[in-house]
């Protein structure tokens, strides 16, 4: 009999069938031990994030034989996704790629439409039901697949959502796997972006983790009331705002104002003094070094990301309504691979990523401007260097734990994701998604995601989630708005 995901008492999906995919080609991976990345992501729910695609022109039945074809296929590429945690008798964690299979989910919400998905200001709760494992803990990786595909029928679309094991996963890994696998549904043979299983950096550490009985749980609160948005920033308003963080202008030759060379050579055929020619050449060189060089304080020009996350902090440091005293923190998630010495393969399979944490009073955040907010962000970023990668694993093997996510002050930001990441390219034979959504997991008050916008060119989505009471605020605030594109 199917059964229904229910929320609130309504219904949302209807389970039509599961079923286990074993990869195509038996696995000769040895055990993968998990590293000072992974083992922390034990007490962190599964990932959930997903595509939503406009009506494939093929029928139902075909597109689920695809799409299971297609996962077993792939499966044979990324064994670790097939198989299941393991921890020995010394405490260490193994991920064993025992071709135990992945799950697949059918499942039917034909009552929704996709512009049912995309259309509200407010990402609708039903959008979670379109993930399985929900509520999962990575650690439970033990008893259960490590990946969950669910297929969801829409009335006029489908909704492809994955949830991986995170202690198996980051962001880098987890989207390298989804295009692979739209790759070999539309027949690519071999993986053009083969992922790199490699346990031979500074991240495998001889520390043990010490879990507890019962096994780690997540240490936030999984039932507090949230508000969950997506704004969009076009590229137009992302480089407004890069421009208003850099302070960027064009020197006058004059000394004061803008001025361009059509004005310098205006200047010099109507002034009654004349500039020599070496003096213009000289004007119009320096103008076109100004026109495109920011005037920026030393430590070099603020990415576009990080005047969107110094933006963000403003703002909801702003919404909450905070003391001055009061120390408020922004967690920005770095990608360790290139930061290494030896630097790891572009690939590498596994989490490689470390979280930095910006702190700031209140009345600094609000008292400078959004370059000082950005600057901040940007000091830490930079000096994440191989030294600073290093310490991090170090401060971890003197006290080995799982990571501590959520706003336990009620003062954090936690931005997680990335807009480099490709989730628009995944092409199962139908086109490109229209969207990208994610589920319940590991959302708590001012946890942030990072997405590309669909339209591309350096455009970015803000996956935004936060108390309502400061959502509303939030959504008032004409700093933050006036950079708001719409939502999606």
């Amino acid at each position: 009999m199917p059964c229904e995901s229910t929320q609130t008492g309504v219904s949302v999906t209807q389970i039509i069938s599961e079923s286990t995919i074993i990869p195509a080609t038996k696995s000769t991976l040895p055990d993968l031990k998990l590293s000072t990345s992974d083992l922390p992501m034990l007490s962190c729910h599964y990932i959930q994030k997903g595509n939503l695609f406009l009506q494939p022109p093929i029928a139902i039945s075909d597109l689920l034989i695809l799409l299971r074809e297609g996962l077993s296929n792939v499966l044979t590429a990324f064994p670790p996704l097939a198989g299941r945690l393991v921890t020995d008798a010394d405490g260490y964690v193994y991920i064993t790629c025992n071709d135990a299979g992945a799950q697949f989910v059918h499942a039917n919400a034909s009552h929704i439409t996709v512009n049912d998905v995309v259309s509200p200001i407010h990402v609708p709760d039903f959008v979670k039901s379109f993930f399985a494992f929900d509520g999962m803990v990575s650690y439970d990786g033990h008893f259960n697949p490590i990946l969950a595909v669910q297929v969801t029928e829409l009335d006029d679309g489908v909704f492809i959502g994955f949830s991986v094991n995170h202690a198996v996963v980051d962001g880098t890994s987890l989207w390298n796997f989804i295009n692979s696998f739209a790759e070999v549904c539309k027949g690519v043979k071999l993986v053009t972006r083969e992922p790199c299983f490699c346990r031979e950096s500074v991240l495998i550490s001889p520390a043990v983790l010490k879990v507890p009985a019962g096994g780690p749980k997540v240490t936030f609160d999984e039932h507090a009331p949230l508000a969950e948005r997506v704004f969009r920033f076009s590229r137009e308003s992302i480089l407004k705002l890069k421009e208003v963080t850099n302070n960027k202008k064009r020197l006058n030759c004059y000394g004061s104002g803008e001025v361009n060379a059509v004005e310098v050579m205006g200047k010099q055929s109507n002034d009654p003094i004349k500039i020599s020619d070496e003096k213009v050449t000289a004007l119009i060189g320096n103008w076109i070094r100004n026109a495109v060089v920011t005037r920026t304080q030393p430590g070099g020009e603020i990415s576009s990301f990080q005047s969107l996350s110094a933006l963000l902090w403003r703002s909801v440091t702003r919404a909450r309504k905070f003391e001055n005293s009061k120390t408020t923190t922004f967690r920005m998630a770095v990608n360790c691979r290139h930061r290494l010495e030896p630097k790891l393969e572009t690939f590498y399979f596994g989490n490689a990523i470390q979280s930095i944490p910006t702190y700031a009073t209140a009345g600094d955040v609000l008292s400078h401007d959004i370059r000082w907010c950005a600057e901040q962000l940007n000091r830490n970023v930079l000096a994440h260097d191989d030294k600073m990668v290093r310490r991090f694993v170090y401060n971890w093997e003197q006290d080995p734990r799982c990571f501590p996510l959520g706003n336990f002050d009620g003062a954090m930001l936690t931005m997680g994701s990335s807009p480099r990441f490709p989730m628009f390219d995944n092409d199962f034979g139908w086109g490109k998604p229209v969207a990208v959504r994610s589920g319940r997991a590991n959302k708590f008050d001012g946890k942030i995601s990072a997405f590309p916008g669909k339209e591309g060119g350096g455009s970015v989505d803000l996956e935004v989630v936060l108390s309502p009471e400061t959502m509303a605020e939030l959504e008032l605030d004409p700093e933050f708005m006036q950079y708001v594109s719409g939502y999606c």
